[in-house]
């Protein structure tokens, strides 16, 4: 007697399984929510109860306080719910919030911290909350206004990375890489051309646009990227997809990236410098989420790649190294990480990623990782600054190593 039938009893329905995934996302809901609650609550005991803020001013802060905890969920909601002049709206305040949140967060906990351990070795009197207070909003507010001014302002960054069997030709060969650009609602057209104009005045040989150009659909963003139609390289603008595009349409995005005039790279790989140098590229990890034919692929990408040529892989995230460990690539670009974006949240990129940014080997697998050229979400950069990445190709017995 067949035991199928009783295997098949066991599994859900097809129509179980999206109340499943809805209960599920519901539960996780509800636990982010209740947390950043108690987190807003604890903001306010301490910067407003504990300080002692005379009224009326106590209830207007109470008030603004959950003003700008809903401003977080209508930043992202707005986003996508309403016409573009309003989710603009929505978003500069979710996400300027949310940085501010964030940094106001940290802030607080360590001065709880310091007010824990001074309450050890002296009397702490009744001032010294008020004290707290003032001196978290003038470490908070003037990280803001700096952070804010250098996130539109990519360095140009410069390394030199050793390529074994690199021709002789090809010695100073410069591959400029710009990453997680994100235009969206708060980095718009003027951010594009001027990303545009920084890399084009390096004249690279090559560009490397390592994924996450953006953040939002083709419909509403293709009059924001168009400036970027204008990088020029050499021998070609080479783009590959990140995990935003996934969000907003892959395929989509990867079309517009050819009417750009970009040469995506969709597990595919093109020979430049005539065939001294290969440029191969792979989907995101996240592709695979949407389809199986955007999975990445590296055993596709150098498919007929010529032999003892060295190759140059783009992947949007560094831990993708594993996956191309036996690929012979001789240097895999990548981004992604943000550099951590803000102070002191870059801990948090290694529980998911093997470097926070910078050149690195992982796996075997010479890696640079960008600390990309834009932001996501919060309009702030506190700490890691944004880049465009000359890369300078070096023959192996030349020195190498970062010189900018």
């Amino acid at each position: 007697m067949s035991d199928e039938p009783a295997a098949e009893a066991q599994q859900p329905s097809f129509r179980e399984i999206p109340v499943l995934l809805f209960v599920r996302g519901l539960l996780l809901l509800s636990v982010l929510t209740s947390a950043i609650v108690g987190l807003h609550w604890y903001l306010g005991a301490r910067l407003l109860r504990d300080a002692l803020v005379p009224e009326p001013f106590a209830t207007i802060g109470w008030i603004a306080v959950w003003i700008f905890f809903g401003s977080i969920f209508a930043g992202f909601l707005g986003g996508r719910l309403f016409p573009r002049p309003i989710a603009k709206i929505f978003q500069w305040l979710g996400f300027v919030w949310m940085g501010a949140f964030g940094l106001l967060l940290v802030t607080t906990a360590v001065s709880d911290l310091a007010l824990f351990i001074a309450s050890k070795v002296t009397v702490v009197d009744a001032s010294w909350p008020q004290t707290r207070a003032l001196v978290v909003m003038a470490i908070v507010f003037p990280a803001l206004l700096w952070g804010f001014y250098v996130s539109r302002r990519p360095q140009t960054k410069r390394i030199e990375v050793k390529i074994p069997g690199l021709d002789p030709s090809l010695d100073g060969f410069r591959i400029v890489q710009i990453s997680d650009v994100h235009i969206g609602e708060t980095l718009t057209r003027a951010f594009a051309k001027r990303v545009t104009f920084q890399v084009n005045a390096l004249s690279p040989d090559v560009v490397a646009v390592t994924g996450d150009l953006i953040d939002g659909s083709v419909a509403r963003l293709r009059d924001e990227v168009a400036p970027l139609g204008g990088l020029r390289g050499k021998h070609g603008v080479f783009y590959v997809t990140g995990n935003h595009e996934y969000y907003h349409g892959g395929s989509s995005w990867e079309a517009e990236g050819r009417n750009l005039g970009f040469t995506v790279l969709h597990n595919e790989h093109r020979v430049v410098a005539d065939g001294k140098l290969v440029i191969g590229g792979v989907t995101d990890v996240e592709g695979a989420r949407f389809s199986d034919a955007h999975a990445p692929r590296v055993d596709l990408a150098f498919a007929q790649a010529p032999a003892g040529v060295p190759r140059i892989l783009l992947a949007h995230q560094p831990r993708f190294a594993k996956h191309a460990k036996d690929a012979q690539v001789s240097l895999m670009l990548s981004g992604h990480t943000h550099g951590g974006q803000i102070f002191p949240f870059m801990m948090f990129v290694l529980l998911q990623q093997p470097v926070i940014g910078g050149f690195a080997t992982i796996h075997g697998v010479p890696t640079y990782t960008s600390n990309g050229t834009g932001y996501w979400g919060p309009p702030f950069r506190i700490g890691p600054r944004g880049e465009v990445t000359e890369i300078i190709l070096k023959r192996e017995e030349n020195s190498g190593g970062e010189v900018a």
